[in-house]
């Protein structure tokens, strides 16, 4: 990236949202290599966390666990808190930041009379004027399509249609690929309902609220999606 481009996008956040399946995961992660953002995926953050062997004894941890097995959206004032730290540290740090899928419910966007919300947050480090938020759209059909047919790498995440390829290990970092446990059509279900239900009034809001929104196809193939995308920055 060059110089120019660097300044331009000083200390932005950019939140990208997305149906399961959308690819707001592999967006995400390529607009951060293009544009130098850090990219913070609160669900692969999550997963980290509650499937650490460290965190068995847990019982906050462990019940969260369960939750997010189920397809349901993890507790928000626990996702919060973790958002929250995360952010003011690479604030202070000058790092611009790219969200993929959070905040998802309006407690964690909004927050409370006690607790900020994340676009709260956002807005005293980053400035209203540099907080984008993308919202990848694709029918509920292609979501269940995508999320029941793919595989994912075991080590670097990078998920892959199983229809269009029969491989066994990563093409990127030669993991293995295998299931997520939330990838059978009953659990889709239940996170796309979670989706529509909590995180969508979150974008009805906000543009009420006169942040920038952007709206995508995200039918395309995920390069077309990812040179849309670019058209934007």
């Amino acid at each position: 990236m060059n110089k120019k481009k660097q300044n331009i996008l000083s200390k932005c956040a950019i939140i990208l949202y997305g149906p399961p399946g959308s690819g707001k995961g592999t967006q995400s992660k390529l607009l951060s290599e293009k544009l130098n953002l850090f990219n913070l995926d609160t669900g692969a953050i999550l997963r980290q966390i509650l499937n650490d062997p460290k965190n068995k004894n847990n019982k906050e941890i462990q019940k969260e666990k369960i939750i997010n097995n189920a397809g349901i959206l993890n507790t928000p004032s626990f996702v919060l808190k973790i958002l929250a730290e995360k952010t003011k540290q690479l604030s202070k740090m000058g790092q611009s930041i790219i969200y993929s899928g959070s905040p998802r419910t309006m407690f964690e966007a909004f927050g409370d009379s006690k607790n900020p919300g994340l676009l709260n947050i956002l807005k005293k480090e980053y400035g209203k004027q540099n907080i984008k938020i993308i919202a990848i759209e694709i029918p509920e059909s292609e979501t269940i399509r995508r999320n029941s047919t793919r595989v994912i790498c075991s080590v670097c995440k990078t998920p892959v249609l199983k229809q269009f390829s029969k491989i066994k290990t990563c093409p990127f970092c030669d993991g293995k690929m295998e299931y997520r446990k939330d990838d059978n059509k009953n659990i889709i279900k239940t996170r796309l309902k979670e989706y529509k239900e909590r995180t969508l009034p979150i974008l009805l809001k906000a543009e009420k609220d006169k942040y920038k929104i952007i709206k995508i196809n995200g039918s395309p193939a995920p390069f077309m999606v990812y040179k849309k995308l670019l058209e934007y920055f």
